[in-house]
């Protein structure tokens, strides 16, 4: 993948910034378009900030129209190759494009539920998972209240959002490092570490220990990790 230059695209066109980065939301690049208008960014993080704050300023069904907008996991349409390149990625990084056929069904299953229940996707950021931990996931959230869920559903969102950005402009300073600063598990349970998987973080927070001393911590599941934070002000709608 080739990465942008944040100088350039602070000089781009509407147009030509949203078709360089409008794709960070899944098949929604009114956020991208809505947070062009507040060019220049002087970091990758202020581009994350405004994106993140057209979402959160956008009315309850565009919100809503975003969720829906991101594929089932293992679902009938990644089987028929029709995922978006960056979801093809993310969700073959965990091996959802290798299931078995027992564990498809398995996926299938507890895909539906969630819509019948919630009437959106089920939206996790699979990097910071594995397949395991993603169906312990679907198994706790189904007990949530639609409104817990379309909280952490969003903070799922900017999550994603966090790292396809991190992939997308040069010399991001977001402390991620692709997969493995959020990709962070429990080596005892193989499951997300401690406080890296609170659902309160609505994206990752650059940190001045840098991304090495921030995985270190996440290893440890009784602290919390240094690279989640989260500020009042960034709590999703």
């Amino acid at each position: 993948m080739t990465k942008r230059a944040l100088d350039r695209l602070n000089k781009t066109s509407a147009q030509e910034f949203v078709a360089a980065i409008g794709d960070v939301f899944e098949h929604s690049p009114w956020v991208a378009e809505r947070a062009s208008a507040k060019r220049p960014f002087a970091s990758v993080r202020a581009v994350l900030d405004a994106m993140i704050a057209a979402v959160k300023s956008a009315s309850k069904d565009e919100q809503m129209t975003l969720l829906r907008a991101h594929p089932d996991l293992a679902g009938k349409a990644a089987r028929a190759g029709t995922l978006t390149s960056d979801s093809t990625a993310e969700q073959a990084s965990v091996g959802l494009d290798q299931l078995s056929e027992r564990e498809y069904g398995s996926f299938q299953g507890l895909n539906t539920n969630y819509q019948t229940k919630f009437g959106m996707p089920f939206i996790v950021c699979v990097r910071r998972h594995t397949k395991d931990s993603i169906l312990r996931q679907f198994e706790k959230r189904i007990d949530n209240s639609a409104t817990q869920e379309f909280e952490i559903a969003l903070s799922e969102v900017f999550r994603i959002a966090a790292l396809r950005l991190d992939q997308k402009i040069e010399n991001a300073d977001l402390g991620l490092n692709g997969r493995l600063s959020t990709h962070v598990l429990d080596n005892h349970a193989g499951r997300p570490a401690g406080a890296c998987g609170s659902r309160s973080a609505s994206y990752p927070a650059s940190t001045s220990r840098g991304s090495s001393s921030a995985r270190n911590q996440c290893r440890r599941p009784h602290r919390r990790a240094a690279d989640f934070r989260t500020a009042a002000s960034d709590r999703p709608v």
